[in-house]
């Protein structure tokens, strides 16, 4: 990391200020967190699992201590208007209290259930053992983390506002947890919350229901929804037409090409140097794809596969059409924050809702490609199982006539 290191977020070498190393640190400074073992507070509300120490797993209600509506907190269907320094001031004002529970007794958090079910801010007590202490926690595919304690005694002060969908999945012991999930969205409520009501044991079998930590609940709840939308999509007549969609946003670049061919689905990822997951100094590429068929293994990418995924069959679906997707992503120097998989989901959700260019032949998509990205389009082909059989076919195609 040789420029940072001649910098030392002093310099600017880098083009961005403040530096983005720094930025969560200087966020985190700027947080005030009540030097007290008792706590009352709005929750968004948020619920966060771990996954560490499993099948014992550490379950953490949290409470807002910032300024604005707390159920801005952890609603990431409503952040991508903000900047990413907005986003982590949020985040890093929640103060967590954990208590520790075996996921085969989700009964012992009926509480903490209800908290993260409801649809609006609930005001919590918490009482540590201790004042919580500071702490930033980054990860994957959750929002970062702030502050913590361990907890010894919850209460609800006012009540929840539990909607009659979601009352009706979390009382039904009669229905799966992937029924339940796909009921919840048919009626509209946002993924985030399934994917939390999910993690804290609120769905599935009597009997049989489990706490899931937060980062496997984001990505079973994006990847049940996906799948059975998949389902939906095959059924449409194909697009007519190559559709090309492009956002650029915070160091990143996301393109989708839409092809003229059923359902097949590929998600790619180049990290250039000095970024979250790359401390090299060459470009990282890194994808994985399926067919009509789908996919009987667990995607490379994880969570940002399936959260991209979702997203692309909700644009088909309200197209009414299906096609070839093909989905690139770079991520530029300087992009050093993971703050999860909900920026990937809601970035492509709203360049969907964009104008996409119509192209006719599939060359021109490719011309059109080679000048949105910064790596040259010999990679992309190299890289793209999907577009090297597109290529394939429309060569085949030529020599038929």
């Amino acid at each position: 990391m040789k420029p940072c290191l001649l910098c030392r977020g002093a310099r600017g070498l880098c083009g961005e200020s403040p530096c983005p190393l720094y930025s969560v640190w200087h966020v985190a400074e700027e947080i005030k967190i009540p030097n007290s073992s008792i706590l009352e507070a709005p929750s968004p509300p948020s619920v966060f699992v771990s996954w560490t120490d499993y099948p014992k797993v550490r379950v953490a209600p949290s409470v807002s201590v910032g300024d604005g509506d707390a159920w801005m907190y952890d609603a990431p269907e409503k952040w991508l208007d903000l900047s990413l320094d907005e986003i982590l001031k949020m985040r890093l004002s929640l103060v967590r209290g954990y208590m520790t529970i075996e996921v085969g007794k989700p009964m012992l958090i009926e509480d903490l259930r209800l908290i993260a079910s409801s649809a609006r801010s609930v005001d919590l007590e918490l009482k540590f053992a201790k004042p919580p202490r500071p702490e930033v926690k980054l990860d994957i595919n959750s929002p970062p983390l702030g502050p913590a304690g361990i907890v010894e005694k919850l209460k609800i002060v006012d009540e929840p506002m539990i909607e009659k969908p979601v009352e009706k999945v979390l009382s039904d012991g009669g229905l799966k947890a992937s029924e339940a999930v796909i009921q919840l969205y048919s009626s509209g409520i946002p993924v985030s919350r399934i994917q939390r009501i999910f993690s804290v044991g609120g769905l599935g079998l009597e009997g049989l229901r489990r706490i899931v930590p937060t980062r496997w609940s984001i990505t079973a709840v994006d990847s049940i929804i996906s799948k059975k939308l998949i389902e939906e999509v095959k059924r449409l007549p194909v697009i007519d037409s190559y559709l090309f969609f492009e956002r650029r946003i915070s160091r990143n670049t996301f393109i989708a090409i839409i092809a003229p061919h059923a359902w097949s689905y590929e998600w790619i990822e180049a990290w250039f140097p000095y970024t979250t997951w790359n401390p090299g100094a060459e470009v990282e590429i890194e994808g994985d794809w399926e067919g009509y068929r789908g996919r009987t293994t667990y995607a490379s990418l994880g969570g940002c596969y399936y959260a991209a995924r979702l997203a692309t069959a909700e644009f088909m679906l309200r197209a009414g059409r299906q096609g070839t997707a093909i989905l690139i992503r770079e991520i530029y120097e300087g992009f050093f924050l993971p703050i999860g998989v909900w920026f990937v989901r809601e970035n492509l959700r709203r360049m969907f809702e964009s104008r996409p260019e119509k192209y006719d032949r599939l060359e021109e998509v490719l011309e059109r490609l080679s000048r949105s990205t910064r790596l040259p389009l010999s990679t992309w082909l190299s890289e793209s199982r999907l577009l090297r059989d597109l290529l394939t076919q429309a060569r085949l195609e030529v020599k038929q006539l």
